[in-house]
């Protein structure tokens, strides 16, 4: 029994506090927002959630499962605790990865409390007979526990009392569609705009207990890539300058400074984005160049530069991505100062 609990402490976790987590964890979450009243940008979402919560509550029933997709950085994570908070239940967190037999979410599940939510982030990453189970579980609460193995082995039904999963996915395309069918509802989380994590920064800098001045708002949220979680990081980091080398003055100028310290450009371009683009440009004449080697010039994991810096620098304009591989485009070259090929030149395809 002792063994039974060590390990679904693996999988899952109560979420009491920070305290286990490490310095930039706990930091990240002491500024989310604990309510909907305080969650910042997502309209249209954080509406359609305040509708499908405040129904449940009326009816005095456990919510429809929610699905929450989109990119890392934008809340997803904080809606599901906010989810919790706003039904006044506990939540219990895991992630799929985490999750490697049928026999570990059967455990999670048969311990489950009324109203109780549990959320399952990286739910893409579900092994196939956790999925299947999870399938049975959500659509008519219950599971089936196995006992005994070969020909004696049976097959014993456990009723669930009514819970509410919460999924959270960066690739919403990869979860099966038996699977997806079971959330009564999908929320798609879009990047920020300028405006919006302006007022994010506003509420964590009073959280932080330091006075940031508009004009430093603005220049940290035209450099946090549309992302709330690197809004405040880039914060952190811009009071940390202005205390250690500024005035303690969070201004313009110690955002630039500190920005610049950071290796954080213009327009939000970090040491890795600057790498795939000057590799692109300088050792592959702008491509087109395989994917594979062009993180092998950086130094880097192929899946990294792909799920990292990829999405931005596609979203920005500054990388293509076609059949024959990656290729640099004109702001590419304008952006890091050099000169572009002349059209019509030798094009040599990499792989």
């Amino acid at each position: 029994m002792a063994e039974d609990d060590a390990h679904e402490d693996v999988v899952t976790e109560r979420v009491v506090a920070p305290g286990a987590e490490d310095l930039e964890r706990a930091a990240e979450a002491a500024l989310r927002p604990r309510r909907l009243a305080e969650f910042v940008g997502q309209r249209v979402v954080r509406e359609q959630l305040e509708l499908v919560l405040h129904a449940a509550l009326g009816r005095g029933r456990a919510p429809d499962h929610v699905l929450l997709s989109g990119p890392p950085g934008l809340g997803k994570t904080t809606l599901a605790m906010i989810i919790a908070a706003e039904l006044g239940a506990s939540v219990r967190v895991t992630s799929g990865p985490a999750i490697q037999h049928a026999g570990d979410l059967a455990a999670v599940l048969s311990s489950l409390e009324e109203g109780e939510v549990l959320f399952i982030d990286e739910i893409h990453r579900l092994a196939r007979p956790a999925e299947e189970l999870l399938y049975v579980a959500m659509e008519d609460f219950r599971v089936d526990v196995v006992v005994g193995k070969g020909a004696g082995a049976n097959a014993i039904g456990l009723s669930l009392p009514p819970f509410t999963v919460v999924g959270a996915t960066t690739r919403a395309g990869l979860l099966p569609a038996p699977l997806r069918d079971r959330f009564g509802f999908t929320g798609h989380l879009d990047f920020y705009a300028d405006d919006e994590l302006e007022r994010v920064l506003a509420r964590s800098a009073g959280l932080l207990e330091v006075e940031l001045h508009a004009d430093a708002a603005a220049e940290i949220a035209r450099r946090s890539r549309g992302t709330p979680r690197i809004a405040n990081r880039l914060l952190r980091r811009v009071r940390d300058w202005a205390q250690v080398r500024g005035d303690g003055t969070l201004d313009r100028r110690a955002a630039r400074a500190a920005l610049e310290v950071y290796e954080v450009d213009a327009l939000g371009l970090d040491r890795l984005d600057r790498a795939v683009l000057r590799a692109l440009c300088t050792r592959f004449g702008g491509g087109p160049v395989g994917l594979a080697t062009l993180a092998v010039a950086v130094g880097e994991e192929a899946e990294t530069v792909e799920t990292v810096a990829e999405p931005f620098l596609v979203r920005e304009g500054l990388l293509g991505r076609t059949p024959r591989g990656r290729v640099a485009t004109p702001r590419t070259w304008e952006h890091l100062g050099l000169e572009a090929p002349v059209p019509g030149g030798a094009d040599t395809l990499f792989g």
